[in-house]
């Protein structure tokens, strides 16, 4: 069998065509045609001034700042493994504890995935992942349902690691779930390290929603709904 040339490309239909260049532009399909999925969001209160920018469709990069170490470095694991890119400044009264910080944070991230998904035309809708982390193993699980809800059954060892209060991690997802108008589920099977079962936890949210995020080209137009709308 002789080897294609560009010849023999030039003579498939325009329809072949079409969907051979779209497939090499965008193999895993994570992007409609002319699709923008960066929006900017800010929030200022008396208590936390939070700005930040998401772009549903990068490549995992983080630059976040928010004055609270772990809570720093969580969200940045989270980031990498949903392949957002994602830049946060957040000011808040860490003085008194990380409680508002942590949660408006959780907020603003929401109200920004919220906005980026536009119509959810195309949208994959559901996502999960079973993420192990070393001894910790933790289900994620979300549909993006417009339905702002957290289900969390999360068991931690010990309350404080370094000096965040592991506590305020429901505290951000419950705020991000309900902003964001998805339903989450996240759920411990193992672990023995505090650290080890929130950063599979975080790892595992962010996996679960790049795949629900992810435009799906087969219905590129369509809402994955039964009642026409989300």
């Amino acid at each position: 069998m002789k080897p294609s040339t560009q010849e023999d490309f030039a003579q498939l239909p325009d329809q072949v065509r079409n969907m051979v260049v779209d497939a090499a532009e965008d193999p895993v399909g994570r992007t409609a045609p002319d699709a923008v999925r960066t929006v900017e969001v800010a929030r200022a209160t008396k208590e936390t001034d939070i700005r930040l920018t998401l772009n549903l469709d990068g490549t995992g990069k983080a630059n976040v700042e928010t004055g609270v170490p772990f809570f720093d470095h969580m969200l940045d694991a989270f980031t990498r493994h949903g392949l957002f890119d994602l830049d946060v400044e957040a000011k808040g009264d860490v003085e008194v504890d990380a409680h508002h910080t942590v949660e408006d944070v959780g907020i603003v991230l929401g109200q920004a995935f919220g906005q980026a998904l536009g119509d959810k035309r195309g949208i994959v809708r559901y996502g999960n992942s079973f993420l192990a982390m070393d001894e910790a193993l933790v289900l994620a699980a979300v549909d993006i349902s417009g339905r702002g809800q957290l289900h969390y059954a999360v068991d931690l060892p010990i309350e404080i690691v370094g000096t965040f209060d592991t506590t305020l991690a429901k505290e951000f997802f419950i705020a991000f779930a309900s902003n964001a108008g998805v339903t989450l589920h996240i759920r411990s099977f193992s672990g023995e390290n505090s650290h080890h079962i929130l950063e599979a936890a975080f790892k595992a949210a962010g996996r679960a929603l790049c795949e629900a995020t992810r435009i799906n080209p087969r219905i590129a137009e369509e809402l994955p709904s039964t009642k026409g709308m989300l």
